[in-house]
């Protein structure tokens, strides 16, 4: 129990009392940082608002609760959602800045414009054939995956074209 006390961390643990308005006194919070067994009004409750005999009337309007928690959880989970958050960040920076660079340094200027071309085109799929002959000459492992996204948004070009323009839903 002594060692579990010592590993905590003081603002792991509290007491927390509510005390509501007596008499002339407004009501407020108290906190500190006491054990399970010290956590009432008595011990918490500093400097004690009222005097004498109306101590033990004001501290029975308090309600003091034991509150527990693990900051070295929290740490992780902060510093978890901030990671994944960054990557994701780091992965938008790609695809907006440095994926175009790749594409014209890789395919040539004039091969990207008539590619942005084709996706406005009415059949998405006419190029097919030459996307999958291209990809079956290359053994590079990025332009496989750079045709299947080009495909995969000139199907969902087309998809928004049918449910939108022609107002056809595609199954």
């Amino acid at each position: 129990m002594i060692l579990l006390s010592l590993l905590q961390n003081s603002e792991d643990i509290r007491c927390k009392c509510i005390c509501p308005p007596y008499r002339e006194v407004e009501g407020q919070i108290y906190k500190q940082n006491v054990s399970l067994k010290d956590c009432n009004c008595l011990h918490v409750v500093d400097p004690m608002p009222v005097d004498g005999k109306d101590v033990e009337a004001y501290c029975l309007r308090c309600e003091c609760k034991y509150e527990e928690r693990s900051s070295g959880t929290i740490k992780f989970t902060i510093i978890m959602y901030l990671s994944i958050l960054g990557l994701l960040l780091l992965y938008m920076v790609y695809l907006t800045l440095l994926e175009p660079m790749l594409k014209r340094r890789l395919f040539g200027h004039s091969q990207l414009i008539q590619s942005d071309d084709d996706v406005g085109d009415q059949q998405p799929f006419a190029n097919a054939h030459n996307v999958l002959s291209r990809s079956h000459s290359r053994s590079n492992v990025l332009n496989k995956v750079e045709h299947a996204q080009q495909r995969w948004r000139r199907q969902v070009q087309e998809q928004r074209k049918s449910v939108f323009d022609r107002h056809v839903v595609l199954s």
